[in-house]
Parts: C-alpha cells; structure tokens; sequence
C-alpha cells in the first residue's frame, strides 16, 4: 500500500513539505561539495535564465569551448524559475527537506524529479557507483493553514542544530545547510522566498520576531500530519 505521504494531491498555489532520504537510509551528502552542488542545483532551476546571454556566450569567438558546453547546457535545462518558489531547506547526512510553493498544478512533480535525477547522476559518477540514490519516490504533504506553514518553517530550520545534537541558539555550530541565515537576515539568497513567513512576524519587537518564534519550544501537534516518517532518522 502506498505511503499517505506518497500519494500527492497537486494544488495551484499550494505549498509543500517535500522531503526525502537515501535508499536504504544511506548517506546522500558525504562532504561539503555534495550540500554545495545540490544547493547549486537548486539555484539555477529557481533562478531566472538569462537566455540572451547564455546565446552570446555560445556565438562569441571569445568563449572557450569550455565556456560554450557550459552555456549550452545551462540553455538546455529545464527551468522552473515561475512555477516553483522555495521558502526553506535543511540538508541532512542521509535526507533532505524543503518547503515549496508551486504556482501551477503537476510543476512540483517536474522539478523534484529534475533534481533528483541531476543529483543522482553526479553523487554516482563522483563516487563510482550505480542505481538509485533515494528510497522510492520523494515525499510531499500538502500545507493546509498559515499556522502549519509557520510551524513547518520552523520545524525545517531546526532540523540541523538538533541533528547535531544543539540547542537552536547553537545553530551556526551546526555544518548542516539550512535557510535560519535568510530568515534572520544574515544572509540574502535571491531564489529563496522568505516573505510568506516573515511578513507574520516583527522586525522591532523581539517577542514577536522570527528570531524568537525560532527558539522557542516546537508545537508538533500542529504539524504532526506534515512531518517525516518516524522511520527517517
């Protein structure tokens, strides 16, 4: 029988949990260049393509062949700058999370199936192996209220300072990747959207920022039916 989590009802304008773990629960980033080529992969599917300089760079006498198969390849993959928005991430040793907006019914489906292939093909080339990289297809549970989109948000970013075992305040200790940078505004990545979530909270008062929205102890009742399976671990 299919996992609840599985079966995906595609909503215009809906938002996401996406989530998914290595086959066999195995290890899918090993070192620091698989969470930067993954998160790479994820900037230019959200990024909008500059096709015009993509095709100057292909004509030009001054570009290296090198330069040109990068710009055709880049022309030639599929981008999803208009139809996904993705407002969170935590990378985990052996899962990963996001949190997703798709603005057209069936994209999210095209995207997350884009990224895992592209990523599966380079974790297998780099370290000598064949098969699937992920267990089964990846998951998706539907946001159903604004609470549970702030809950999840939270729950996503805390996700790296308590797999190592931190407390939230610690996060920076942490070397899993996540979006805590963006939403406390010491970092700005322009193919993530922060506004959806912070628009709820304060910038002035402390006791109403995300910062402290962050620290505080997790509601997991209101998000119980959008988390991962126990047995991801």
């Amino acid at each position: 029988m299919a996992s609840k989590y599985s079966v995906k009802t595609y909503t215009l304008n809906g938002f996401y949990h996406v989530y998914n773990r290595g086959v066999e629960k195995r290890t899918i980033f090993q070192d620091h260049q698989d969470y930067s080529v993954f998160l790479s992969y994820l900037e230019t599917y959200l990024s909008p393509k500059d096709e015009e300089s993509l095709q100057k760079i292909i004509v030009s006498s001054n570009s290296s062949l090198k330069e040109k198969d990068k710009a055709l390849k880049l022309l030639k993959l599929k981008n999803y700058h208009k139809y996904i928005e993705l407002l969170s991430y935590a990378l985990l040793p052996n899962h990963f999370h996001l949190l997703l907006k798709q603005v057209s019914p069936d994209c999210l489906n095209l995207f997350m199936n884009s990224i895992g292939t592209r990523y599966g093909m380079y974790f297998n080339r780099k370290y000598k192996r064949s098969g699937v990289l992920f267990q089964d297809v990846y998951k998706a549970v539907l946001v159903e209220t604004e609470e549970q989109l702030l809950h999840l948000s939270r729950y996503i970013n805390q996700n790296p300072a308590l797999w190592s075992g931190l407390p939230i305040n610690r996060w920076k200790e942490s070397p899993f990747p996540c979006t805590i940078p963006e939403y406390l505004s010491e970092r700005n990545t322009k193919w993530i959207n922060t506004n959806y979530i912070l628009n709820h909270f304060s910038k002035r008062n402390e006791y109403n920022s995300y910062s402290h929205f962050l620290e505080i102890s997790k509601e997991t009742d209101i998000i119980a039916n959008l988390t991962i399976d126990q047995e991801i671990d």
